[in-house]
């Protein structure tokens, strides 16, 4: 029983800066590191996306449908979405307003 409780408590501790909005160590580490991110597009896997997409269907991470949608991104290091055969914002906004 001692165990359960202690498996609850870290449990809870884990999870209340999500529920309560606060930052966690790992997304202040994440918001130090934008400078070299950029945004990618078109690469994302389903449900691996970082935030809303630019055709507005959704609002949160991990909620793209669908893998290499080119409405959808996510951060790598600054000079690689090429490399990954990946867009730039400019061109996905583009690209979607052509659709």
């Amino acid at each position: 029983m001692k165990h359960r409780v202690q498996i609850q408590t870290a449990a809870t501790a884990l999870m209340a800066p999500l529920l309560l909005g606060t930052t966690t160590p790992a997304s202040s580490h994440m918001a130090q590191d934008l400078p070299n991110k950029e945004k990618c597009y078109g690469i994302a896997k389903a449900g691996q996306n970082a935030c809303a997409n630019l055709s507005a269907t959704h609002d949160c991470a991990g909620q793209s449908t669908q893998d290499n949608d080119k409405t959808e991104w996510v951060y790598v290091a600054k000079g690689t979405c090429t490399k990954l055969k990946g867009l730039s914002e400019v061109d996905a906004k583009k690209l979607a307003k052509k659709k």
